[in-house]
């Protein structure tokens, strides 16, 4: 069975309420050896650390962008001090998740890049990877990873990536791996199929982004959610599935492309190697 990493899911989310250890031996089973858990504020720090300690994954911590207007002005004093709290623990793979997000409506945009550009500053500080929303932000973001990179290549992932080509090979320069899951697998995707399909392989890592971005067999149309269809909820074992996708784009076999995205993912975010070394031993405890 091929093993994949999947480098983006919220399984602290509320969506999957008190399945989460279920969930987790679903994607198991189906071959997904590790899962990183990125926090969207400092309200759920300890959620998604426990969470990882408990069920052998790893996990980020940092400030969303769509969670920068409930923020209280002291969070990002709060986040430098559970990143040196915490800086001993392997499983604190990334700051993160933080970005931009010039999608969503009503944001105040200097504050959203204050945040960004601080928790930048602490991931450098820190010498952790970044784990980055860059949702119709992709230059903004590649901007202030260049004032604050200050010609260093950065560690990290664009997450969900779903900019243009050239975009994706800004990234690129700056060292950064390009997320790719569920949006892949609709046809209509044009340009994120080709860019799945054509990128270097070396730039790309898979993930689910679960409960969200649902693959196109669990989305369901506005209309069919009226009928009375339940949206799908996404998980971590959609993520092979995934994969084929990818794999057929790329004309290549879905255990060449898990081997390479799990070392994608292991460039991007270091300690995921030693994690996944241990991944074949119980679960240890917070």
């Amino acid at each position: 069975m091929s093993h994949f990493v999947d480098t983006h899911c919220h399984l602290d989310a509320p969506e999957f309420g008190d399945e989460s250890a279920v969930v987790r031996a679903r994607a198991g089973a189906s071959g997904v050896a590790l899962c990183v858990i990125p926090a969207v504020a400092v309200a759920n720090f300890v959620a998604v650390r426990a969470l990882a300690h408990r069920q052998g994954d790893a996990y980020g911590l940092g400030i969303h962008p769509l969670c920068t207007g409930e923020a209280q002005d002291d969070d990002l004093a709060r986040l430098d001090a559970a990143l040196a709290a915490h800086r001993a623990d392997p499983r604190l793979v990334a700051v993160g998740e933080i970005g931009l997000d010039y999608f969503v409506e009503g944001l105040d945009d200097e504050r959203q890049q204050h945040f960004f550009h601080t928790q930048l500053q602490l991931a450098r500080k820190h010498d952790l990877p970044v784990v980055i929303h860059v949702r119709r932000s992709v230059d903004k973001v590649l901007k202030h990873l260049r004032q604050v990179g200050g010609g260093k290549r950065w560690h990290g992932i664009a997450h969900a990536f779903n900019g243009s080509e050239q975009q994706a090979h800004a990234c690129i320069a700056q060292g950064l791996k390009l997320g790719f899951g569920g949006a892949v697998t609709f046809e209509r995707a044009l340009q994120l199929r080709r860019l799945a399909a054509t990128l270097p392989i070396e730039a790309l890592v898979l993930e689910t982004d679960s409960p969200d971005i649902q693959p196109h067999w669990l989305y369901r149309t506005r209309e069919q959610r009226a009928a009375g269809e339940p949206q799908g909820r996404n998980e971590p074992a959609e993520l092979p599935r995934i994969a084929h996708v990818i794999a057929a784009l790329r004309g290549i076999g879905v255990d060449a492309l898990a081997e390479a995205t799990t070392r994608n993912a292991i460039d991007a975010l270091p300690r995921l190697a030693g994690l996944l070394a241990l991944s074949a031993q119980a679960p240890d405890v917070a």
